[in-house]
């Protein structure tokens, strides 16, 4: 079964910081392109950042300079370093997987809540 599991959420103060991680398992072999995805109640989810498999990373405009996204092929696990967070970054977060982006896979999502 393929599995994509994130962990690392939770509530903070506005400028604080979180790192996500994203557990990956079942997959078949090949390489793929992964990135983060968050949605608010409501709201459409959108793309937070993603890194292709030579390592290529891509951020939305509104999180460049505070967050990074990061893999460890070895150890099958994506992150997501949140730093100076804002209320606006309150969301469930995702995490998903595909070849060539197309990004079927996806996990079930962890919390994060950013007080002002």
């Amino acid at each position: 079964q393929v599995q994509l599991v994130e962990s690392g959420g939770g509530s903070v103060q506005s400028g604080g910081s979180l790192r996500l991680s994203c557990a990956a398992s079942g997959f078949p072999g090949g390489d793929y392109c992964m990135g983060w995805f968050r949605q608010a109640p409501g709201k459409e989810r959108e793309m937070v950042a993603r890194i292709g498999t030579a390592g290529n990373t891509v951020y939305r405009d509104s999180v460049k300079g505070r967050f990074s996204i990061s893999r460890d092929k070895l150890k099958n696990t994506l992150y997501l370093q949140m730093n100076s967070l804002k209320p606006e970054d309150t969301a469930m977060y995702y995490c998903a997987a595909g070849r060539l982006c197309l990004f079927n896979y996806w996990g079930r999502g962890t919390q994060v809540t950013v007080s002002a």
